[in-house]
């Protein structure tokens, strides 16, 4: 509890799950809060906020009770104008004292309700909780999941100490010019809730027109799939707001320019039973953990609906770069779909060679094996990816010729060396367009609205979304023409 870096958390003595509306409005009361703010997500996968002034202890008191109404048909086209009032109520749990707000602000995320007290089946925060619930009834176990939130942050090169081109991962001081940034970014994240597990500097580093571009990532640390969504939601947030009061663009669009890294969101989840990581079984990937990554491939094209929404991620999804485009799966393979990174199930102690002076107390290692989609980018709406990937591994789990397919797409090195050409061929690939995505899931959509984990509604608003593109052809219209090909990447160089 002392380390938490919270502020609220360290008032009240308390973890975030265990917050009442007494706790709050002593914290307010007792530390000058003013104001309080609702943010909650919104169709472009974006927070949106509401402010209130504290009038009173009885109004503050019935704000963190009822909530408040709102438009719904502007946050979501697919409700109807005609009948589109919406409630939000405050979600206790995620309060946190606005690092940004001059006047002191209590800020907290809410959730949307619908005319008759119930929680709206639509909206994605809720998908994911529905998509976990069933996965817990269905296989009593916890999913668990993190994201690696990458981006560029862009601003007037000095000319002093230039990164080597397309080589920047881990770059420090003075070639990275925004480790600071990002360090300050971390610990704000932090204050509000986010459960952060380091931040580095990224391959993407060039200069071009007198501007330096540096990508960046923070990784995040894996907990329940739904705080896991609020952490990643909260942290862009808290990137671009701090960016824009330094005077820096901070973009986590998946294209930034030809031949450059792009920007990618990738997920990593394990599945937890009674705090047992399930991932491994002597030290070896478990056959729930095989089963869940065959799920997530046999439905990995419908996936990209929820998690590759603008028509530039398919720029970045391209073949011999590190983004994925087959659908298969490894170990420590970077150009597979679905990663198995290490995992500490090694038998040596590997503090005690590096110090010899340590005497190791423990013959046990840590729960920390993972498994990492790698198509997603900044674009996604998170909430609705998560909730894709914990159906699609529900699935696996569920489906008796599971461990065959997790078997027939395993790729032992990297998928475009030689000696898998045959392989290659008999793998399935990714979309290409935000029109084939849409495809895919209209043709996979009854798996996710089974259980009505995914409402018909939110489907048809997300099929209809990404059929508007009229993207089938862009890639190819764009091939050979970068002015052609910028024109679209300005366009949507502020996703999600």
């Amino acid at each position: 509890m002392n380390l938490n870096p919270n502020k609220v958390v360290a008032f009240l003595k308390k973890q975030p799950s265990e917050f009442t509306k007494a706790d709050l409005i002593r914290y307010v009361k007792e530390n000058g809060i003013r104001m309080v703010n609702f943010m909650y997500p919104a169709d472009d996968a974006r927070l949106k906020t509401l402010n209130f002034v504290i009038n009173s202890e009885a109004y503050l008191d019935s704000i963190l009770t009822y909530g408040e109404r709102v438009d719904g048909s502007s946050l979501f086209p697919f409700i109807e104008a005609g009948n589109s009032d919406l409630y939000v109520i405050p979600r206790y749990s995620t309060a946190f004292l606005d690092p940004f707000a001059e006047i002191p602000t209590l800020t907290m995320l809410a959730s949307f309700f619908d005319k008759e007290g119930e929680p709206l089946h639509a909206s994605p925060e809720y998908t994911l909780r529905k998509a976990c619930e069933e996965f817990s009834k269905t296989t009593s176990m916890e999913f668990y999941a993190m994201g690696e939130l990458e981006y560029y942050v862009i601003a007037p090169d000095s000319g002093l100490y230039h990164a080597v081109d397309q080589k920047g991962y881990h770059e420090s001081a003075p070639y990275a010019k925004f480790n600071d940034f990002r360090v300050e970014c971390m610990e704000l994240i932090a204050q509000a809730g986010g459960q952060i597990k380091y931040g580095h500097n990224e391959v993407g580093n060039f200069t071009l027109d007198g501007m330096v571009y540096e990508q960046n990532e923070i990784e995040f640390l894996p907990i329940p799939a739904p705080q896991a969504a609020d952490n990643l939601m909260i942290a862009k947030w808290i990137i671009r707001t701090l960016g824009a009061k330094k005077g820096y663009d901070v973009t986590f669009a998946p294209k930034i320019t030809a031949g450059k890294a792009g920007s990618g969101l990738h997920i990593h989840f394990k599945i937890m039973k009674d705090g047992l990581n399930m991932m491994t079984e002597n030290g070896n990937l478990s056959v729930i953990a095989k089963k869940a990554i065959a799920g997530i491939l046999e439905y990995a094209d419908a996936i990209t609906a929820m998690g590759n929404k603008v028509p530039t991620s398919y720029f970045r999804l391209v073949p011999h770069q590190e983004a994925p485009t087959s659908i298969c799966w490894g170990d420590r393979n970077r150009s597979v779909l679905v990663r198995v990174p290490l995992g500490w199930t090694g038998k040596t102690d590997m503090c005690a060679i590096a110090n010899p002076n340590e005497v190791s107390n423990s013959n046990s290692h840590p729960q920390k094996q993972t498994a990492e989609l790698r198509s997603a980018d900044g674009s996604a709406d998170i909430y609705q990816l998560i909730a894709a990937i914990v159906v699609a591994a529900r699935k696996g789990i569920e489906q008796k010729d599971s461990l065959k397919k997790a078997e027939e797409t395993y790729v032992s090195v990297n998928i475009h060396n030689d000696e898998n050409k045959e392989k290659l061929a008999q793998l399935k690939s990714l979309p290409d367009c935000c029109a084939a995505s849409a495809d895919a899931l209209e043709r996979h959509r009854v798996v996710f609205e089974q259980a009505g984990v995914f409402s018909p509604q939110l489907i048809d608003g997300i099929i209809g979304k990404l059929r508007s593109y009229h993207d089938s052809e862009l890639r190819k219209k764009t091939e050979g023409s970068h002015n052609e090909m910028m024109k679209v990447v300005r366009k949507y160089w502020h996703c999600g």
